[in-house]
């Protein structure tokens, strides 16, 4: 076998998955190693992103077919595997089928098309509202009958449009010519300031701000997700399993949950991020209820302020920051938990300790200078 057997397509390589992903494939360790690593994403590098993380760093648009022809045929025949972490938002479901469908089509088209092509296994990362539906579109949102938790495989698909169904009926229909595999999050922790949504991120920006101008760090939900259970995954955990799908046969065609293993509640992950960030803890008083979404509007001058005194990169409060969704999945009335029995039964182990989790992205997002340290 020749000592550069795979070729990864990492497409979405700025986000906390992306990013994640090409380092686990650089380790000297990895399954399937030592990998080529093209890393693909809609804009350049950030100043942030490591050079070295890549072999090759390739923009395009995705949703354009001519951009992405353009930009991908010179590479297209080396490619063995596609690891699509990539997805853009639009206002409702409906859109987010379109455009996300469009994007992995182009790919998969100028991949599969190219002659030779080497293109064996596609692994394709969706989430948890496969079993939840589309609990973003505004309209949809308010009459969803989700499965009961906790989530497994086997569930059956739910009545509404959905752009996680729409991508894993296309990679199976290609099933004739490569496998595929399918990885569904739970809420994902990691370091960028190019996810959509980073819930880590946007939780720090709050406890951030909070700080700077003395607000209190009230808990934006309700007293159901205070004290009952839910899960996370660790961009680092959820790229093992995307990397161990791509090279055992066992996982091919499948689809696994992804989380870290174990379960909390959001009183306990409330007091350590008080702890992270030198905030005071305020217990949570269901009689007053307050909207973040509304509190942080006015704020992006404040974490201007911010960023300019702690000379990070420079971020918009609005683009790296989905407090919107953070404030949804805080007022579940459900708990959010996956089941990870079937990724154990097929052989995937790997997990983390959530608060230890918590602890050392907090850090890398430090060290990236994304958020203050106050060390100084």
């Amino acid at each position: 076998m020749e000592s550069q057997a795979f070729v990864a397509l990492v497409a979405g390589v700025t986000g906390m998955a992306g990013l994640s992903l090409t380092q686990a494939l650089k380790q000297p360790n990895c399954p399937g190693g030592p990998w080529k690593v093209y890393g693909v994403a809609r804009r350049p590098p950030p100043s942030w992103f490591p050079p070295s993380t890549v072999d090759h760093f390739i923009t395009f648009d995705a949703v354009n077919s001519s951009d992405t022809r353009a930009k991908l045929s010179p590479v297209a025949s080396e490619v063995t595997h596609l690891f699509w972490i990539s997805l853009q938002i639009r206002a409702d479901e409906e859109a987010n089928v379109r455009i996300n469908e469009t994007m992995l089509l182009n790919v998969l088209s100028i991949l599969k098309s190219c002659t030779p092509s080497k293109l064996a296994h596609v692994t394709v990362q969706t989430g948890t509202k496969h079993y939840m539906g589309p609990i973003f579109d505004p309209l949809l949102s308010t009459k969803l009958i989700s499965h009961d938790p906790p989530f497994h495989e086997n569930m059956a698909r739910l009545p509404y449009p959905n752009f996680y169904y729409a991508l894993e009926n296309l990679v199976a229909s290609f099933v004739s010519s490569l496998t595929y595999s399918v990885h569904r999050s739970s809420i994902i922790i990691g370091a960028s300031s190019r996810s959509i949504y980073n819930s880590l991120l946007t939780l720090a920006t709050y406890a951030v701000i909070c700080r700077h101008v003395g607000l209190a760090f009230r808990y934006p939900g309700t007293k159901y997700t205070w004290e009952h259970f839910c899960d996370m995954t660790d961009a680092g955990v959820l790229a093992q399993q995307h990397v161990w799908a791509a090279v055992s046969p066992e996982a091919k065609n499948e689809a696994f949950n992804c989380t870290n293993g174990d379960v909390f509640t959001w009183k306990s992950v409330w007091k350590l991020l008080c702890e992270v960030f030198d905030v005071e803890f305020v217990a949570f008083d269901e009689t007053q209820r307050f909207d973040l979404v509304e509190l942080m509007r006015d704020k992006g001058c404040v974490w201007k302020e911010i960023v300019e005194k702690y000379e990070l990169h420079n971020t918009v409060l609005e683009e790296i920051t989905c407090f919107d969704a953070l404030q949804a999945v805080l007022r579940f009335k459900f708990q959010h938990v996956s089941s990870m029995n079937k990724s154990r039964e097929y052989g995937f182990l790997g997990h983390v300790d959530t608060f230890k989790s918590i602890r050392f992205w907090v850090e890398k997002l430090r060290e990236m200078k994304i958020i203050p340290s106050y060390q100084h």
